[in-house]
């Protein structure tokens, strides 16, 4: 019996996460097929007819591209709960990561991919959130309208103090993963939750005085922060 090599994992969450290898990448680099991960990751086993109803496309075409993503060994048959004439397919279990786009030459078959499912994934979180805006009211209780919430914080954090940062949250959030993401509670529903943690292209640098300037403009030694609720919550000032 011969041992499989086990996937390279991040350096964000090392022995955590699976970072996708070309053949995945060139497998999952088509919007329908990051769709179909995508719904797969947030609700669970479905089949190729009920991704067809939720994505809009034709049962078909579901079953041509999961077949393509299970020979990447992105997705696999459920076969607790599928049958002889209904397969049911579920996302593979753990976490993945792409890599990064600088280890590939500019334009490569790789990065082009790699920036196609970034975008898609991107694409897909927006119209999550616009989704919960628009109809959130009309289908969730107030348990669930009081505690939804967006945020967003502004600092001046040298790298070192961002990797502390989000190593942090990521101890928070591998808590419940650990906990709750393979055996949900009664009463649970899907959840989002979106981490976005990085530098502003536009900013400068700290300086030792604690000031920051462009050339001819004042010295900036202000810090915003924004928590934002749903409309049907609070409102920021």
């Amino acid at each position: 019996m011969t041992n499989e090599p086990r996937p390279q994992s991040s350096t964000q969450h090392p022995g955590r996460d699976a970072v996708l290898d070309g053949t995945a990448l060139r497998a999952l680099a088509h919007p329908l097929r990051v769709r179909i991960l995508d719904e797969l990751s947030a609700y669970g086993p479905l089949t190729s007819s009920g991704l067809s109803t939720r994505i809009g496309e034709s049962s078909g075409v579901m079953s041509y591209h999961l077949r393509q993503l299970e020979k990447a060994g992105l997705v696999r048959e459920d076969e607790s709960i599928g049958t002889a004439r209904e397969r049911w397919w579920e996302r593979r279990p753990g976490s993945i990561a792409m890599p990064e786009p600088s280890e590939f030459p500019a334009a490569s078959p790789e990065r082009l991919a790699t920036q196609l499912i970034t975008d898609e994934w991107m694409r897909s979180r927006e119209a999550n959130f616009r989704e919960y805006l628009a109809d959130g009211e009309s289908v969730f209780g107030p348990e669930w309208l009081s505690i939804a919430t967006s945020d967003t914080i502004n600092l001046r954090l040298t790298p070192e103090q961002l990797h502390q940062l989000v190593v942090d949250i990521d101890t928070v959030l591998w808590k419940y993963l650990d906990a709750y993401k393979q055996t949900p509670s009664t009463g649970s529903r899907p959840v989002q939750i979106h981490l976005n943690a990085f530098p502003l292209v536009r900013g400068e640098t700290t300086t030792a005085d604690g000031s920051t300037r462009r050339p001819g403009t004042r010295p900036n030694q202000n810090t915003q922060n924004q928590n934002t609720r749903t409309p049907e919550q609070e409102q920021p000032s």
